[in-house]
């Protein structure tokens, strides 16, 4: 037998929560198709082209190097620059090179022709905040890429997501291996950018469409026969 008692006893377990989660993936779930149904304009359909892995490896390797400081490192620095200062000593005061995240600052960048390469996110949500950007960056003439996840961009610069990054210079030892990434983007984005924004995107028919379709074909196929016949 229960005891009455253990239920009244029992801790109250918050029910929105696990709805929430469920929610969730269901969501995202219904996106993706709604994506895969809908007839989506070249200018957004141009997103779902990204760089391969090997070459976003590669990109993302380079970016590494030129991550910007975070709040610890900027303070240690700081510190010392004070120490040093106190103690009369010359402080370098030279700009380190990094990259520079922010879309308003990007877009500056980019009309300033200060902009080397740009890297997109293909995942902005909403996708309007970026969607104007490949084209500004090709009558600039500034090579750009568009990469899977807007988190792996986030990480960069020690942000939760960035929705793109920019890279104005690299050091002496890293200029052959920045010409090739370069080179590569370039052939995938810039000289592609024609050929992306003619190709719309969506307008896949789900597995019960596709069956009633075939169905009617069916049907029109046999009455042409017996009007043959």
């Amino acid at each position: 037998m229960l005891d009455p008692a253990a239920f009244l006893c029992a801790p109250k377990r918050g029910v929105k929560a696990p709805l929430a989660a469920k929610k969730k993936p269901e969501k995202v779930r219904q996106r993706r198709i709604l994506k895969q149904r809908l007839k989506v304009p070249p200018a957004v359909n141009q997103f779902t082209k990204t760089l391969d892995k090997n070459l976003a490896t590669q990109l993302f390797k380079l970016l590494l190097k030129y991550r910007p400081e975070d709040k610890a490192a900027k303070k240690e620095r700081l510190l010392k620059r004070a120490q040093a200062e106190e103690e009369g000593k010359t402080v370098e005061s030279k700009k380190p090179i990094v990259v520079k995240y922010g879309l308003n600052h990007v877009t500056y960048l980019i009309e300033q022709n200060k902009a080397q390469l740009v890297v997109i996110a293909h995942d902005v949500d909403p996708i309007e905040l970026v969607v104007w950007l490949p084209a500004l960056c090709r009558k600039m003439e500034v090579p750009y890429a568009i990469v899977k996840g807007k988190s792996r961009l986030g990480a960069i610069v020690h942000k939760k997501t960035a929705s793109v990054l920019c890279l104005t210079s690299v050091k002496n030892e890293d200029k052959l291996e920045f010409s090739k990434v370069l080179e590569a983007v370039k052939a995938n984005f810039n000289d592609k950018f024609d050929e992306h924004r003619k190709k719309w995107g969506g307008g896949i028919m789900g597995s019960k469409s596709l069956a009633k379709t075939k169905a009617k074909e069916r049907v029109i196929a046999k009455e042409v026969a017996q009007r043959m016949s």
